[in-house]
C-alpha cells in the first residue's frame, strides 16, 4: 500500500535532525554559494543602454536571436516563467517545518540564511532571461507577464506535507532537471548560432549545478544521521512523482492546459524528456547508495525495494513515450 502521509511522529524526529544540520548548512551558505559582490549579475550579458551604442547592441542580439527555433524560444520562456516564481519557493522553503520555526528572516540560524542566499542566486536567473526575451523581440511579453502573475498569484505546491526530508529530496531533484533543461536549451541555442544565450543558459546551468550538489550533501547527511526516515521519505517523495515548479502557470486562465503545451515543446525538442526524469532518480538512488543502506526498519527496507528499481521502471515508461506530433506555440509574437 502506497504511504501517503507523514506521522506526527516522524515528523518531529525528520525536525530534530534538521535542527542537528543547522551548522552544516551555514557553513555550505558560506563555500557554496556566492558573495552579493563577486556573482555575476545579469547586466554581465545585456546590451549596455548608458552606452553611445547601446541600440547597436539591441541590434546585433536581435540579429543573433533570429535564427533560434519558435520552440526553443518557448521552451526558453518557460524556463523563465518558472525562475521569476521566486517569491513562491522562499515562502515554501520557510514555512517547512523545524527550518524557521521563530518566523523570522532576520535570525542567524544556518537554515534560514540558506533559504534567503539560494533564493537571491536563483532571482538572478528570471531577470536575465526576462530582459533577455524582452530586448529580442521574439517574445509577446504581455502574455508572458500575465503567466509569471498568475503562477505566483496560484502559489505553489511540491506535495511535500512540509516535511523537510521530502522538501530536500525535491529540491535535490529539481535543482538537477533545471540544471538538465538550461543546459539543453544552451546547446541548442548554439547551435542556432546564438552564441551568447547560449552562454547565459551554461551560466546559469552552472548555479542550479551548485545548488544542487549542497540540497544533495544535505540529503546525504540526513542519510548518514537517519537513514529509515531518509529512505522513506525519498519513496513517499518519489510514489507521488516530482511536479514540476510552474505546473499551475495556467490554472485559472484562459489556457489552463499552459504547463502541458510547455511540457510537450521540452520532450519534443529534447531540453527535459521522461528519460531525463528517469536518469535523475538513478543519479540520486546511486549518490545516497540506496541499495546498499543497512539497519533499516521494515517499512524502510520495503522502500529501499522500490526505489532500487524505480529508476529502470521510468527507462522503460520513457521508451514507450510517443513524442507529440504536433505542438501549441504558446508566449510569441
Amino acid at each position: 500500500m502506497m504511504k501517503t502521509q507523514t506521522t506526527n511522529y516522524e515528523l518531529e524526529k525528520n525536525i530534530e535532525v534538521i535542527s542537528q544540520l543547522d551548522d552544516f548548512v551555514g557553513k555550505t551558505v558560506d563555500t557554496v554559494l556566492v558573495d552579493p559582490d563577486d556573482c555575476w549579475q545579469p547586466t554581465d550579458f545585456l546590451p549596455d543602454m548608458s552606452q553611445p551604442d547601446a541600440l547597436d547592441q539591441v541590434k546585433l542580439l536581435q540579429e543573433r536571436c533570429a535564427a533560434i527555433p519558435d520552440t526553443v524560444i518557448t521552451s526558453l520562456i518557460g524556463n523563465m516563467i518558472t525562475e521569476e516564481a521566486l517569491p513562491s519557493y522562499q515562502t515554501y522553503f520557510n514555512l517547512l517545518e523545524g527550518i524557521n520555526p521563530e518566523g523570522n528572516l532576520l535570525s542567524p540560524s544556518g537554515w534560514v540564511r540558506w533559504s534567503k542566499a539560494w533564493t537571491a542566486e536563483e532571482n538572478r536567473h528570471g531577470d536575465l532571461l526576462n530582459k533577455y526575451l524582452y530586448l529580442s523581440g521574439r517574445a509577446d511579453m504581455k502574455k508572458v507577464e500575465q503567466t509569471i502573475h498568475r503562477l505566483i498569484y496560484n502559489g505553489f505546491d511540491p506535495r511535500s506535507e512540509q516535511d523537510p526530508y521530502q522538501a530536500i529530496i525535491y529540491t535535490s531533484f529539481q535543482e538537477r532537471a533545471t540544471k538538465v533543461s538550461h543546459v539543453n536549451t544552451g546547446k541548442l541555442a548554439d547551435k542556432a548560432g546564438d552564441d551568447v544565450l547560449s552562454r547565459i543558459c551554461k551560466t546559469i546551468a552552472g548555479d542550479e549545478a551548485r545548488h544542487e550538489k549542497a540540497y544533495k550533501s544535505f540529503m546525504s547527511q540526513i542519510f548518514d544521521i537517519d537513514p529509515s526516515g531518509a529512505m522513506i521519505a525519498f519513496e513517499t517523495m518519489m510514489r507521488k512523482q516530482i511536479v514540476m515548479p510552474a505546473v499551475l502557470m495556467g490554472d485559472g486562465g484562459s489556457n489552463p492546459s499552459l504547463f502541458n503545451q510547455f511540457s510537450a515543446i521540452t520532450q519534443k525538442i529534447g531540453v527535459y524528456t521522461g528519460w531525463d526524469y528517469a536518469r535523475i532518480i538513478d543519479h540520486l538512488v546511486k549518490l545516497w547508495e540506496v541499495e546498499s543502506k543497512t539497519g533499516l526498519n521494515d517499512v524502510a527496507a520495503k522502500a529501499q525495494e522500490y526505489l532500487s528499481g524505480l529508476a529502470s521502471r521510468y527507462m522503460r515508461l520513457a521508451d514507450r513515450l510517443k513524442t507529440p506530433d504536433e505542438i501549441s506555440l504558446a508566449w510569441l509574437k
